[in-house]
């Protein structure tokens, strides 16, 4: 018994041991696959975190090339303008008419007319057919399917006509609409037409929308304006263009972007202001050659004799908080001067001090120079130049002159006293018989200049329109010449406006007989003011 007892208890011990080995295997297992998955999760997360860091690096590098890209169509922007064609030309301006064929498809295809087949009920047959039964339930069937069919040709019939009609329709509207945009491109070719011929002729709003129109079509980066001001003197052949050229910001701040693992975190390294400074007063010089290369370009007719451009930018002064547009660059070339350029192998900057042109000395700061010639002909309809001058006789009186007479020897006037002025067009002038500006870049300034030719007392009024004038045009200065005089009331408001002149009869025949050389009459002689006279005398 002492033995299977012992045996019992062998048995038990090796069965518990066996058990112990299966547990601690099990639990060897256990770890083993923990620890697999830890370290599998410890690779995934490397590798995310891996992943994270090129993307992060390769998003940096991305950015870095972008400003690269920007800075390198910075520096090419006047060598753009130089390979292939024009922005655009006259013929480049004319519509083409292509004429489209209508898709017929939705319309063209008819529907399958009705078949009796798949109306009339099945005849008797077998037995049913020998006896004759059923017969007359078949002819009822037969002629409601009748109906049926008939009432599906008419469908059929109605729906066809519809689709006719519709297809008629729908080509009759195709045909007007082609004719209407071949019409449309007709017109606006012979309107184009009418244009170059007025264009070759000099005409001043021909020359300024074709003009507008090449410097629109010019392309740039985005952040570029693309706003200008045109004018042109077809009496010198001379086109005063103002365009606003972009602001500093233009030039990326950021010269590279790195990705710093240790902290996970993007970082900008700056460009050095000294060569943010060097690039935008690239991108102004490129920008003020372009305008002028594209504008002489385009003009084959050789219409247009030298540009002037002024340069604009807008911004806010921080010391008001108001919108102000200082000038940056401008100069004055002629065709000739400018064809002797080799635009392709110049530096830009050095280029315009060859053409003598004004830069800012800190055009990055945003410090203004003055433009060389600082008026907006624009503002004005101006009118081909007569010579009064060559055509008046001994000592002639000024009033027998016609207002537009009168009107062109004040224009010859203020040339002969130094100055660049025209005449307005009659009935369009505002209030202005003549527009004067000096030469001098120095003393420049916008004149508005007025002309009456009266034999009597000029009223204050007319003072008082002229000042409304110089504000409403904003223009340095006010000029009335009379062949009369003007009353104290006026000669007091004009002192009082401060940017008034008024010359009367005497003075302006002094100033012809200094700068014209001729011996004139002015026209009455005004009465001798009374101490007692009144402010409006």
């Amino acid at each position: 018994m002492a033995q299977r007892g012992s045996s019992r208890g062998n048995e038990y011990q090796r069965q518990q041991q066996a058990l112990r080995r299966a547990q601690e295997q099990q639990a060897r297992k256990l770890e083993q696959a923990r620890k697999a998955a830890e370290a599998a999760s410890k690779r995934q997360e490397r590798e995310r975190k891996t992943a994270y860091q090129e993307r992060q690096a390769e998003q940096a590098r991305v950015q870095t090339i972008g400003v690269e890209h920007e800075v390198e169509q910075l520096g090419q922007l006047l060598r753009d303008a130089l390979v292939g064609e024009p922005p655009t030309t006259f013929e480049r301006r004319r519509r083409a008419h292509a004429p489209r064929a209508l898709d017929e498809r939705p319309w063209s295809r008819a529907e399958p007319s009705p078949r009796w087949e798949d109306f009339a009920p099945p005849e008797p047959g077998g037995l049913a057919a020998v006896l004759g039964l059923g017969r007359k339930r078949y002819e009822a069937e037969a002629t409601e399917a009748r109906k049926r069919f008939d009432q599906a040709q008419e469908r059929h019939a109605h729906a066809e006509e519809k689709r006719r009609a519709t297809l008629e329709k729908k080509r009759a509207e195709h045909r007007r609409v082609e004719q209407r945009a071949a019409e449309d491109a007709a017109a606006f070719n012979s309107q184009l037409d009418e244009e170059r011929e007025a264009y070759r002729a000099g005409d001043p709003a021909a020359v300024e929308g074709h003009i507008g129109a090449v410097l629109d079509a010019s392309t740039f980066p985005i952040g570029f304006s693309r706003e200008h001001r045109i004018a042109f003197r077809p009496a010198t052949g001379d086109v005063l263009v103002e365009i606003q050229l972009p602001p500093e910001s233009i030039v990326p701040a950021a010269r590279e972007y790195r990705y710093v693992k240790s902290r996970d975190e993007t970082t900008v390294v700056p460009r050095p202001e000294k060569e943010r400074k060097e690039i935008y007063s690239s991108v102004l010089a490129q920008v003020a050659l372009r305008t002028v290369h594209e504008i002489l370009a385009i003009d084959p007719d050789r219409v247009v004799n030298g540009v002037t451009l002024n340069g604009h930018v807008k911004t806010i002064d921080r010391a008001t908080g108001q919108e102000v547009s200082p000038c940056l660059v401008t100069l004055s070339a002629s065709r000739e001067q400018f064809g002797k350029l080799r635009l392709s192998q110049v530096d830009p900057a050095a280029c315009l001090k060859g053409l003598n042109a004004l830069v800012s000395p800190n055009p990055y700061d945003l410090e203004p120079i003055r433009p060389i010639i600082e008026f907006d002909l624009s503002k004005y309809r101006l009118m081909e130049s007569m010579d009064v001058v060559a055509d008046l006789d001994s000592r002639p009186v000024l009033v027998k002159l016609t207002p537009t007479e009168f009107e062109h020897l004040i224009r010859q006037l203020f040339e002969a006293i130094g100055m660049e002025a025209w005449n307005t067009q009659p009935s369009k002038d505002e209030g202005v018989d003549a527009v004067a500006v000096s030469k001098d870049p120095v003393f420049n300034g916008e004149c508005i200049i007025q002309a009456k030719r009266y034999a009597k007392l000029v009223g204050v009024e007319a003072v008082q329109a002229l000042a409304g004038v110089v504000e409403h045009k904003r223009a340095a200065k006010g000029i009335l010449i009379t062949t009369s005089w003007f009353g104290r009331a006026s000669h007091e408001f004009a002192r009082q406006h401060g940017r008034l002149q008024l010359i009367e009869g005497p003075e302006l025949k002094y100033l012809i007989k200094e700068h014209l050389g001729k011996d004139v009459i002015p026209g009455p002689v005004p009465p001798k003011r009374s101490p007692r006279s009144g402010p409006g005398s």
